[in-house]
């Protein structure tokens, strides 16, 4: 039975409200029309109050992800049947130069463990981002490296270039050349040349279309040109690296990628869902070495359980033709984070592969600290710090049709690994990883890791 105060209560919420007016503050830089683009509602519309604060927050959180902003608030006033609402940021530094160093192998742990933590195998240099040149979200990005790997990119990316918000444009260059780099996986792990002569150079042009044609669809289509050149000390370590192409190979890339993507923070996911779906062709009319065909699918989903703990399940598999192909083309388990933990240290060559991760979090602390007392630049004097301790379970199984090329012992099995280990997310998009896994032969290890969203 409901009481009088309950009936009143859920009357409140049912009711209809008018939205008056939406107010921006903060946005010194962003022009209102980006970010009036990430609103699920809109002026002079009207909604049931319960809907218009669920509708708020998920706007809020839409406006976060864009990335041009270090924090974003709103607050939702009523007065009889109409609404108010105010959206409050505090835009990023959006001019930042960064130091580069960083290392050039694929992890932290790749170098500590399998390279001997050698300093010659330091990246140095300079990024340089604008990231919302004319305030319109818009990127310029210029990357220039010296050090283990030389590399250059001059890139510019327009998320909007149409009236209705809907169509982005990107573009750039880049070039690099290397001394040293993994000429072959062998027993499952990345072998590398050791020479002081440049054994490869790289160099290119990439243009992109971007389609969202909804809140959280996206769509990408890539074309891309590579022309890429070796050494002949390479070619005598791995016949297979270019093939009958010898020691050049030129090529086109083309891909379309779609991608739902409903999570409440892009950088460290709580809650939501993410799908990405994708079909990578690599080739050209006149290139009889590359004709390779990839598709790929992910699925991350977050789950808030009781109190402060949250689950989270990345599921990944990936199917690519023929069934040889040239070494710089195969892409199995170990990269871009596609990997079973405890089994860090590993490259596991394969045409297809499926993933499974899974995660059980607690969040230990979730604050923003505010040193305005002893920073004045507001750009950096709210610091956001989320620390979760974690337990996790992984397992995968990666096809390869040519083992004798990488004399491997881990593909064509079931793998699993486990473990537990610490997350700390602080701001301008840096997640510190340390992780204590084991794999199903008992090997165990403690791994370090940090991602940066740039």
């Amino acid at each position: 039975m409901y009481s009088s105060k309950a009936v009143s209560q859920q009357a409140e919420f049912e009711r209809e409200l008018f939205v008056a007016s939406i107010s921006l503050e903060g946005n010194e830089r962003t022009k209102s029309a980006i970010i009036y683009r990430e609103l699920s509602f809109a002026e002079g519309e009207s909604r049931p109050q319960a809907e218009l604060v669920s509708e708020l927050e998920r706007s809020r959180r839409n406006i976060f992800n864009t990335n041009l902003f270090i924090s974003v608030d709103a607050d939702l006033e009523t007065r009889a049947d109409s609404a108010f609402v105010t959206i409050k940021m505090k835009e990023r530094l959006y001019l930042l130069p960064l130091p580069i160093l960083y290392l050039a192998d694929r992890s932290f742990n790749e170098w500590w463990y399998n390279q001997d933590h050698d300093l010659k195998r330091v990246i140095y240099g300079l990024q340089l981002n604008h990231s919302n040149l004319s305030g319109n979200g818009d990127v310029l990005k210029l990357k220039t490296y010296g050090g283990f790997i030389p590399y250059f990119e001059l890139s510019y990316s327009r998320p909007y270039i149409d009236k209705r918000q809907r169509m982005g444009l990107s573009g750039g260059v880049f070039y690099s050349t290397q001394k040293s780099f993994p000429v072959r996986t062998w027993e499952d792990k990345l072998d590398f040349i050791d020479t002081e002569a440049r054994s490869r150079q790289r160099k290119g042009a990439f243009v992109e279309y971007n389609l969202r044609n909804a809140l959280y669809h996206f769509h990408t289509i890539y074309l891309g040109y590579t022309q890429t050149s070796v050494s002949d000390s390479v070619t005598a370590i791995n016949p297979n690296y270019f093939g009958d192409a010898g020691q050049r190979l030129s090529y086109g890339t083309f891909k379309y990628d779609y991608r739902f993507d409903k999570r409440d923070n892009y950088i460290y996911p709580l809650d939501g869902h993410l799908f990405n779906a994708g079909l990578t062709y690599f080739g050209m009319a006149s290139s009889k070495e590359v004709n390779y065909l990839r598709l790929n699918a992910e699925y991350f989903g977050f789950y808030p359980l009781a109190g402060r703990f949250y689950a989270g399940v990345k599921a990944r598999g990936q199917l690519s033709f023929p069934k040889k192909q040239l070494y710089p083309f195969v892409l199995g388990l170990g990269y871009r984070n596609s990997l079973v933990r405890g089994y860090e240290l590993n490259v596991i060559d394969g045409q297809h592969f499926g993933l499974v991760q899974t995660d059980l979090k607690y969040q230990i602390l979730n604050k923003t600290f505010n040193i305005s007392k002893f920073l004045k630049l507001k750009q950096f004097n709210s610091v956001p710090v989320g620390i979760y301790g974690r337990v996790f379970f992984d397992t995968g199984y990666i096809r390869n049709f040519n083992p004798q090329f990488s004399n491997s012992s881990l593909s064509n099995k079931l793998l699993y690994g486990y473990g537990v280990g610490f997350d700390l997310s602080t701001f301008y998009d840096t997640v510190f990883n340390l992780n204590y896994s084991v794999n199903q032969t008992g090997f165990n290890r403690v791994y370090f890791g940090i991602q940066r969203y740039l």
